[in-house]
């Protein structure tokens, strides 16, 4: 099935490229001029800058969303690293220290909360068992991601990996035991949810769905520190962020070479498409740009054991070795790698992916010079 899918999605990249390709930033094809409207009245909101009179923290970890998805434009990589903590016991459900600020600590504060507490930033828990770097990855395609339906994971899912293969994907589920997709360890169900739930978590910014700040390690903030009363945005700047994100498309991969071409063969000879799945299709939806779609997303959505090297926290179902397999989509634009940016090559990437990964970087340093060379050029094109 997924060499089928590699197959699929070769002939996909030669349609595309009969086609106006679709640059980094640029809004999904077949968007209606009302759509493409608020797609750029929602860019304006992404790079709008917060100060605490708007609504910024008092904690926070960026003043924009386009702050930390900017290059090389709006959606973009971002060069912060956030810390982000859990308790993790085996046998015991993650504990996310909810009731110690957890589990994204914010790493700034307005100079309200500075002066009033004497910090800079908010405490690590005293109870996490780990502390986990977050890198701002691009949002490119999310919107087709979300669009692609639960059953088509769910058929990817090999939890006691009955084929043998050393793969055993398995989705992640909410708190309230719903699939998840969206973030590092694919927790959140919906673009929508997780797109709200990055102003109160990334910015401070209240809204209507949410209308109360974190807390300092816990415990409520102090008064007078935040002087923009609660919701600080409005419900329709929540949607026009939302269609913003929902609409940006997946940049179009580059013509392949003969070499890059070379490399997707090998990569899916030697096992790398059994987690990155090269293509998902979308189901319905009412947005017609979104509907039946085909997406190259290099990914399966679910989550997967990647060894003890690159464990860190849990976070609902996930256990600290378990990461939602990242979507490739703009791979060639990124100067980082991994969930943590520790990688700063593609190859450097592969070589620490562990687990049931395993047997894929195998194959992969057993490559010759030449075959690894080309494997990367492959995804050079992403």
């Amino acid at each position: 099935m997924r060499a089928a899918l590699l197959s699929a999605a070769a002939a996909a990249v030669v349609v595309a490229a009969c086609a106006k390709p679709v640059k980094p930033g640029d809004p999904v094809r077949g968007l209606t001029r009302e759509q493409r409207d608020r797609f750029r009245r929602g860019g304006e909101v992404f790079d709008t800058v917060f100060t605490a009179a708007t609504g910024l923290g008092p904690l926070f970890n960026s003043t924009s969303c386009g702050e930390c998805h900017e290059d090389p434009v709006a959606g973009g990589f971002g060069d912060e690293v956030e810390v982000h903590a859990a308790a993790f016991h085996p046998g015991a459900p993650c504990d996310p220290l909810v009731h110690q600020g957890g589990p994204v600590i914010q790493q700034d504060a307005t100079p309200a909360l500075k002066t009033a507490l004497g910090v800079e930033r908010e405490p690590n828990p005293p109870d996490a068992t780990a502390l986990a770097r977050r890198t701002a990855p691009v949002v490119f395609g999310r919107g087709l991601l979300d669009a692609v339906p639960d059953s088509a994971l769910l058929a990817y899912a090999d939890p006691e990996d009955r084929n043998g293969d050393g793969v055993s994907g398995r989705p992640n589920h909410f708190f309230d035991g719903r699939i998840g997709r969206f973030g590092r360890k694919a927790l959140v169900p919906t673009l929508g949810e997780f797109n709200e739930g990055a102003f109160v978590l990334e910015q401070g910014v209240t809204t209507p769905a949410i209308p109360t700040e974190e807390t300092f390690g816990g415990r409520p903030l102090p008064a007078g520190v935040d002087p923009a009363p609660d919701p600080e945005i409005t419900a329709e700047i929540v949607a026009l962020t939302d269609t913003f994100v929902r609409f940006l498309g997946a940049p179009t991969p580059l013509r392949p070479s003969a070499e890059a071409r070379q490399g997707r063969d090998l990569f899916g000879r030697i096992g790398c498409a059994a987690c990155h799945v090269p293509a998902l299709r979308t189901g319905d939806s009412p947005i017609a740009a979104l509907r039946r779609r085909e997406v190259g997303a290099y990914s399966d959505l679910l989550l997967h054991d990647m060894g003890p090297e690159l464990a860190d926290i849990c976070l609902g179902d996930a256990t600290p070795s378990e990461f939602r397999t990242e979507p490739l989509i703009g791979l060639r634009l990124a100067a980082r790698f991994l969930h943590d940016g520790r990688a700063t090559t593609a190859e450097q990437a592969i070589e620490l992916h562990g687990g049931e990964a395993g047997g894929a970087r195998t194959r992969f340093l057993a490559l010759t010079p030449g075959e690894r060379a080309a494997l990367v050029a492959f995804l050079k094109t992403l």
